[in-house]
């Protein structure tokens, strides 16, 4: 009972408490000059007085900063994460009355949580529509079979597709160092694609454009119907060459304000094309070589009708070897050129067992029944049963299907067949596609005419016939009969393609990968002042090392590095850099309970040579972001010499950061971060988590940071320059 008596009106007894001892004072001051003459006396009861007095106002003093003063200023800053952080919940401190203020707060933070979360339902409601129109986008740019950029005026990365990544990228494996940029969005397409092809296009399609706007009202809608276009044939770093085609973005008033790059890889088309080429000029210099010597001795032979008959065979000879040189230089020229024009057919690559019982599909009817080709195999009547699992071609298979159909109707009509074996099996380098049935031998100028039949097309028109499918796929066709058993076997001859290399299928996470970020259309460039630039504006790195130990002074060394990029105010998780060290020197026992990576995990790693070239490349055009960023730039310092790799890059610390918008708070470890500004911390030490974790923490600090008057990037260093952690030392 008194205690709550006490507590409710702590407030008004502190006040009367405080009364009556100034009246204490008083009265002690009067007793002391009325009853005391000795002015010695006097003076040490004074003093005396004056000491007891300092040490009870320093007492209260120090109840009232402790019970009032630091907990309100935590308050403030409390209130600041609230307004950010609904979910934030106040721990109360202090007074009775800033412990109540305490709880009124989180009641109000807890109305603020329910209306954010009903806004928030709101929002994505009305923006499902929006939401699925860019999933289709995506889904489309991913399934294109081009690859497909678009870019802003500054030749910035907007978008790009899975296929633009595999042709841009190709090459690039985690232990080899690129030799050009990294793609990814924000970033420079002049670091992928040489910068005066794409300056040339861009040129022509802005006169073009201009063109039409002397002849037309412009229209930022009618690039389509003009058709303003550009394309080129590009060299990449890797060795490939792409067919390029651009066109304009333009914006509401017509002007250029991007392009859209298509690109093609024609490395093949082009090789295949010199080999044509070179193949086209040794026949042209061996036919005309032979051709000379033919006609030289042609006429000399008719010249001289005279001549003794030893020297007309000699001529005679000359004329048999020359045609024969001449023949097989033909065969030659036929067979390279066959080569190089099959290799440009979109043939499908498919198993045996499949092609077979495709076969048996198209051609089973009540009119011709399809048997396996082998009666005791005991595959239940399924000839494709009896097919090698192992055994590929590639094959047209419609062509192939609609030949051999046609062909066993013309076989069937002929013979009043009405029962057909089928099977495949493989015969050396072939694939030995057997038809069998039972009957009378047909002569050869019927199989011939068989051949040479060709079906009617879909189209109206004449299909391939079997000879021609068999020409186009360099097979042959054999035919056997058994007078014993009165059978005839006709056997197809296709060549076999070795099986598909395994498809190395990437991890993705969740959801469709965001590669585009049309807001770029409206970003400032990158090159200027970066002082004046709103941090919302800027790219980032946030990146995260694990280390040997705490010492880099001391020859400990980094084994891992993880990064993340964010731009235009949003974390591309997709686009990461995350690799494995291996050391020089021992990973200490203390390290490995921090971040569980042993020595046998980091064997057969790359060295720091490799690695640090590659996240150079990763960074660039990039300000770092770090948590405690002085140890982990400490740590590649340490390696400049060693690399030849220096990082001259701008850098914030989320350490220094905290402390500006937190000042009151005691703890500014990333977990007591994370945990105010509401962030899930998931895969802790860890290089790539603790990365993730950093730019999920920085993209929470930006509005803090807005709060506090720090906008752009030269506000937040001197800020960060005015923490006691800037003076921290490695």
């Amino acid at each position: 009972m008194l205690a709550r008596l006490f507590a409710r009106h702590r407030f008004a007894l502190s006040l009367t408490l405080l009364s009556a001892l100034q009246i204490a004072v008083a009265g002690a001051l009067l007793l002391i000059f009325t009853r005391v003459p000795d002015s010695g006396q006097r003076n040490a009861l004074l003093a005396a007085l004056a000491f007891f007095l300092l040490l009870a106002l320093g007492l209260g003093l120090r109840f009232v900063f402790r019970a009032y003063i630091f907990p309100l200023a935590r308050l403030g800053e409390e209130i600041v994460l609230l307004k950010n952080n609904p979910a934030h919940r106040v721990m109360p401190q202090g007074g009775a009355a800033v412990r109540t203020l305490g709880a009124t707060l989180n009641d109000l933070g807890a109305t603020c949580q329910a209306l954010q979360e009903d806004s928030e339902a709101r929002i994505a409601l009305a923006g499902r529509e929006l939401a699925q129109e860019r999933t289709r986008l995506a889904a489309l740019m991913a399934e294109l079979s081009v690859g497909v950029l678009v870019c802003n005026i500054e030749g910035r990365i907007l978008l790009y597709n899975r296929h633009a990544r595999q042709l841009l990228m190709r090459g690039k494996g985690a232990g080899e160092a690129p030799d050009s940029a990294p793609l990814g969005l924000g970033r420079s397409l002049f670091g992928l694609v040489e910068r005066g092809l794409v300056v040339h296009a861009l040129e022509q399609i802005q006169h073009r454009l201009h063109q039409q706007h002397d002849t037309e009202e412009p229209d930022a809608h009618n690039a389509a119907k003009a058709e303003v276009s550009s394309r080129f044939i590009a060299p990449l770093a890797s060795g490939f060459l792409v067919r390029a085609r651009m066109a304009p973005v333009l914006d509401e008033s017509g002007k250029l304000g991007g392009f859209v790059l298509v690109l093609e890889d024609i490395t093949r088309e082009v090789e295949a094309d010199s080999r044509r080429d070179a193949l086209l000029q040794a026949f042209n210099r061996d036919a005309r070589s032979a051709l000379a010597n033919l006609r030289a001795a042609v006429e000399t032979v008719q010249a001289f009708p005279e001549m003794d008959g030893a020297r007309r065979e000699r001529f005679i000879s000359v004329i048999e070897e020359e045609s024969q040189r001449l023949a097989r230089g033909v065969e030659r020229a036929l067979n390279e050129y066959g080569s190089e024009f099959e290799g440009r057919r979109e043939f499908e690559e498919m198993r045996a067992e499949d092609l077979l019982g495709l076969l048996v599909r198209r051609l089973d009817s009540p009119a011709l029944r399809v048997q396996p080709a082998t009666a005791a195999s005991g595959n239940g009547g399924n000839p494709a049963a009896d097919a090698d699992a192992g055994l590929w071609l590639a094959v047209d298979s419609y062509a192939l299907s609609q030949a051999l159909a046609h062909w066993c109707r013309q076989m069937a009509d002929a013979t009043q067949v009405r029962e057909i074996f089928l099977g495949v099996r493989r015969d050396g380098g072939l694939a030995r596609f057997e038809f069998g049935w039972m009957g009378a031998e047909p002569g050869a100028a019927l199989l011939q005419s068989w051949e040479q039949a060709s079906p009617a097309g879909d189209a109206g028109g004449e299909a391939m016939s079997i000879g021609a499918v068999l020409a186009r796929h360099a097979g042959e066709s054999v035919y056997r009969y058994d007078a014993g058993s009165a059978s005839s076997r006709y056997c197809l001859l296709l060549p076999a393609s070795a099986a598909p290399a395994p498809l190395a299928i990437a991890f993705r996470g969740e959801g469709r990968p965001v590669f585009y970020d049309f807001d770029l259309f409206q970003q400032a460039g990158q090159d200027a002042a970066l002082d004046s630039l709103p941090l919302a504006q800027i790219s980032y790195t946030v990146f995260d090392t694990e280390t040997t130990g705490l010492y880099p002074a001391a020859g400990d060394e980094i084994i891992s590095i993880g990064a993340v990029r964010i731009v235009n105010g949003r974390l591309l998780q997709q686009e990461n850099f995350d690799r494995m060290i291996r050391p020089r020197c021992p990973v200490s026992a203390e390290s490995v309970a921090i971040h569980g990576i042993t020595e046998d995990m980091l064997a057969g790693h790359p060295r720091v040579e490799q690695v640090l070239p590659q996240f150079q490349r990763f960074v660039e055009d990039t300000v770092l972001v770090a948590h405690n960023a002085a140890f982990d730039l400490r740590f590649l310092q340490m390696q400049e010499a060693q690399t030849g790799v220096r990082f001259g890059q701008q850098v914030l610390d989320t350490l220094l950061l905290s402390q500006v918008i937190h000042p009151h708070q005691l703890e500014h470890t990333l977990e007591a971060i994370a945990a105010r500004l509401g962030v899930t911390v998931v895969g802790r030490h860890t290089a790539l988590g603790d990365a993730i974790v950093t730019a999920e923490v920085f993209l929470r600090m930006l509005p803090l940071l807005a709060d506090k008057g720090i906008r752009t990037f030269g506000e937040a260093r001197d800020a960060e320059r005015q923490t006691r952690y800037a003076r921290l030392r490695y």
